[in-house]
């Protein structure tokens, strides 16, 4: 059966909603925060000299980048149908406008974001994504990307909740060049230039492209757009040592050495910004009154909403209910809390997952599926069904105005 077959298979039994695999992908300079329900033996499946296992990617159609030891298809989500696989990638080119609707496949071609959990004990490395200038210099695009700390999965907080923002106003490009060149004497103490912001769980951040930043201890929910561009400019977190390539990773070979080159990826203005936590901090926003949506059986938020790339909201569904939920364009999910039904599937979230086994929280949405209304209905007279979903940008016409 050709790639082709499979996805309209699939597409065709899921009217419209097609079941994902859970993808796993390693970080060598993370340690696994345990979050993220994989089964305590196969945190390092992939082997030790891959790196824990510390993110789960949705609806994903970027490859990871994790240099030469990456494995084919690592970070490719794939669809599931009768035993058989699909890459969601092959299904969009494939299926073109089917799946993806004619607005969002004439203007992009691809599916162009994907989400992730990332889940580490400790803080990440203060690092950088490139904007679109940058990246285009080794074939990429920029990534801009977004957070949101779901409470179903914080039951701890790590080791620092806090994440490292921009640089503090004053800071010179002088300043940051010297802490960059002394990258391989030890700490470079680049986190001495930067300002540290307290993370709760329930709330989020929006993340432009050239903004220097060092993610939390947070169970991570994170869009962004399709891209595995970045830079670490820190040399020393925690007890682990960053290597000197991941400070010149997606910097083009003729730069290679040139700390200036690394100073000039910062958007300073954004970096220096007094203003950056009025700028960027986002708290949920509900879609519509309360009132109004619990009469009907559930609450929508807006989570993710400041990126023109991509969004996300928070879907609860109430005991006992059904409800039907439209959007104006197609989106992954992935399942925080309950069981029930969507649709024509069987949904549940998974308490313990083995690496390699399948699930049925994760999902993706077609854009004829999205605007017919989605049913979902929850039987438990106790737990509310729990969902977030990621979107493609132009997806809605109500979001929220900010600034």
């Amino acid at each position: 059966m050709s790639t082709k077959e499979i996805a309209q298979r699939a597409l065709d039994q899921g009217k419209g909603i097609v079941r994902l695999t859970p993808t796993w992908v390693p970080r060598v300079f993370c340690v696994p925060g345990r979050r993220i329900k994989l089964h305590p033996d196969d945190y390092y499946a992939l082997g030790g000299n891959r790196g824990g296992i510390d993110e789960r990617w949705f609806s994903s159609t970027t490859p990871a980048d994790n240099g030469p030891e990456t494995s084919v298809n690592e970070g490719l989500s794939h669809i599931v149908v009768e035993g058989e696989t699909v890459l969601l990638r092959d299904a969009v080119d494939e299926l073109e406008a089917e799946i993806l609707g004619d607005k969002l496949w004439n203007a992009c071609k691809c599916w162009p974001m994907y989400s992730k959990f990332f889940d580490n004990q400790g803080a990440l490395p203060l690092h950088i994504h490139h904007d679109d200038e940058f990246a285009a210099r080794v074939d990429a695009v920029g990534k801009p990307e977004a957070y949101y700390f779901p409470p179903q999965a914080n039951n701890h907080g790590g080791d620092f909740p806090y994440t490292f923002f921009g640089l503090q106003p004053g800071v010179t490009k002088d300043q940051v060049r010297d802490v960059l060149a002394n990258f391989t004497d030890g700490d470079n103490h680049i986190t001495d230039l930067s300002a540290a912001y307290r993370l709760w769980p329930g709330t989020g951040w929006n993340l432009p492209p050239g903004v220097l930043h060092a993610p939390g201890s947070l169970c991570t929910y994170e869009p962004q757009k399709a891209s595995d561009v970045f830079a670490m400019y820190q040399s020393i977190t925690g007890d682990k040592v960053i290597p000197e390539e991941l400070l010149w990773k997606d910097t083009p070979e003729d730069q290679r050495g040139n700390f200036d080159y690394l100073v000039d990826v910062i958007d300073w203005e954004q970096n220096t910004d007094p203003e950056f936590r009025a700028k960027h901090f986002s708290p949920p926003i509900p879609v519509r009154p309360l009132d109004e949506m619990r009469a009907e059986g559930f609450e929508e938020r807006w989570i993710t909403y400041m990126s023109k790339d991509f969004s996300a909201k928070e879907l609860t569904v109430l005991p006992g209910a059904s409800v039907t939920i439209k959007d104006g364009g197609p989106y992954g999910l992935i399942l925080m809390q309950g069981h029930g039904t969507m649709g024509v599937w069987n949904i549940e979230t998974p308490t313990l997952i083995r690496y390699g086994q399948l699930t049925n929280d994760e999902f993706f949405v077609s854009a004829a599926a999205a605007a017919e209304g989605v049913t979902i209905a929850n039987p438990s007279d106790a737990d509310p069904i729990v969902m977030l979903k990621h979107f493609g940008p132009d997806a809605h016409d109500n979001m929220p105005e900010i600034g």
